[in-house]
């Protein structure tokens, strides 16, 4: 694509004067300068450890035929000035890879907890619709029987649409994303069409990047009020709502406060919503459940635990409605779904105990978890767990006390510790376990309620194991499906499932 063409996207033309008359074939985009190709856009993007901007000379010396800037660059070749080269990137790529998401329906899903869930349950009930899907998300992201790393939750943009446009050279038609707040805050996602916006709930997270609950709940809040796709008049796209959580109802009110033509889809309690729950039963093998839909009512049995996964059972059966599948096609891809990797796995033994990963790592996840296990346990619940280094650090003490109360036995370990000091961050995190218990020996196998300290993650399962009796529950929390613990700057093959399976056979010994 010619330079003048791709620069339509963002309403600007070179600085440089003299170069006014030259006018390139763009070959690619770069946003990293050590990705560079001859013929290749550079945009240098500020970022939080560097500035692309730092990176200019290197990308030229690479062939970059021309470099979009938001400050002054002295020296030779076509530069592009804007205001903010973050949302330049995502226009730009957008009109290089010809607006993929405008030829799909992108579900966006966004939420403390469940996005990763619910993206899955989604993808399954689309294939047993006979849709093909793709899917990006925290775990990975994969189209048409293929899957690739992913390194966050939400790709940068010119990823993003990088991988839309992938998909639909591969015949894709339907697409999950999983939206973080960083997304929104960046605008990773501002030049990516919606057609169905999901909310999943609001907790504690990330204060670490938007310093306050306030804030971040604004921030997801943008992704619904300042959605152009959500509030247009011609095609808006449809909303679903987890009104069971109270930023819900007021995300519902604001829409309508702006006059939103979207279809809005509320999952609560009573009538009044479109999604409502009639009958449940909860169980460690799984849950049962009648369900009111705008569809009608729909039966089911899934094997995923715990009310928190209803609740995102029902945010996808929000998005299937809204997508016009069938109640039958809805139903079989929830009852056809087994289960997450690393959201309240499994690990299989024959030891008599019931050992469960979780990727919780926040507050109210952790919670969510304990509590579920907690009310389905017979025996002893027990929990290892730590938290992230270099992340929200006030978080730490309220996963502290609520492995406290609602554990019987607690092993406080590592999780990533990151650039930050292992011990400092146990240090953070027992300053809540201490409000609920005590310290006990290492040889805890008994009915003492207390915790243990051990740094090292693989000691640490290894000890929970070790304490549990056949009948016990023990729950591995915080890094779920990762395949690597991160220390200092480098990641290091870690996986909670191996690390338990491992400890598992010792016991069945």
């Amino acid at each position: 694509m010619k330079l003048s063409e791709l620069l339509k996207a963002i309403h600007v033309k070179p600085e440089n004067r003299t170069l006014k008359t030259l006018d390139p074939e763009i070959v690619s985009i770069h946003y990293r300068s050590d990705t560079v190709q001859p013929g290749g856009l550079f945009v240098a993007v500020p970022g939080f450890s560097a500035d692309g901007h730092d990176y200019i000379d290197h990308a030229m010396e690479r062939g970059a035929a021309a470099v979009v800037v938001q400050k002054p660059v002295h020296r030779d070749g076509i530069f592009i000035r804007v205001e903010n080269s973050r949302k330049a990137l995502s226009a730009l790529a957008a009109r290089f890879y010809s607006y993929p998401s405008e030829k799909m329906a992108v579900v966006g899903i966004t939420g403390t907890n469940g996005k990763t869930t619910t993206s899955y349950l989604i993808e399954s009930m689309l294939t047993a619709s006979g849709i093909p899907c793709g899917v990006i998300g925290t775990v990975n992201y994969r189209y048409d029987g293929k899957i690739f790393e992913n390194p966050m939750t939400t790709p940068e943009s010119m990823d993003l649409h990088r991988i839309l446009s992938e998909m639909v050279d591969a015949g894709i038609r339907h697409a999950v994303v999983e939206i973080s707040s960083h997304a929104i805050d960046l605008g990773r996602v501002d030049n990516i069409r919606i057609r169905v916006g999901v909310f999943t709930n609001l907790s504690q997270d990330h204060l670490d990047y938007h310093g306050d609950m306030d804030s971040y709940w604004k921030c997801k809040k943008r992704f619904f009020t300042e959605n152009p796709d959500l509030i247009r008049e011609k095609d808006p796209a449809a909303v679903v709502l987890n009104c069971l959580n109270e930023k819900g109802e007021e995300i519902k009110a604001a829409l309508e406060n702006l006059g939103a033509k979207s279809k809005i889809i509320t999952i609560g309690k009573s009538k009044d919503n479109g999604i409502e729950v009639i009958q449940s039963d909860m169980r460690l093998s799984g849950i049962t459940a009648k369900v009111r839909t705008p569809m009608g009512d729909l039966e089911f049995t899934s094997p995923l635990v715990g009310r928190f996964n209803l609740e995102n059972l029902l945010c996808a059966i929000g998005v299937g409605c809204s997508l016009g599948l069938t109640l039958p096609d809805i139903k079989k891809g929830i009852e056809r779904f087994t289960n997450v990797p690393g959201r309240l796995e499994s690990v299989v033994n024959y030891s008599g105990r019931y050992v469960f990963v979780d990727y919780a790592h926040t507050p109210d996840a952790l919670e969510n978890v304990l509590s579920t296990l907690r009310s389905l346990a017979t025996g002893r619940l027990i929990c290892v767990f730590g938290c992230g280094g270099d992340r929200d650090r006030s978080k730490r003490p309220l996963m502290g006390s609520i492995a406290g109360k609602l554990s019987d036995f607690c092993i406080v370990t590592s999780d990533n510790p990151r650039t930050e000091d292992k011990m400092a961050i146990i240090e953070n995190i027992l300053e809540g376990v201490r409000t609920e218990m005590s310290q006990v020996q290492d040889d805890a196998k008994v009915s003492l309620k207390g915790y243990l300290v051990e740094p090292d993650r693989k000691s640490a399962i290894r000890k929970g194991m070790e304490a549990s009796l056949p009948g016990d529950t023990v729950l591995i929390a915080g890094k779920g499906h990762e395949t690597y613990q991160i220390i200092g700057k480098n990641k290091f093959p870690f996986d909670d499932r191996l690390e338990a399976e491992s400890s598992l056979r010792r016991v069945e010994m």
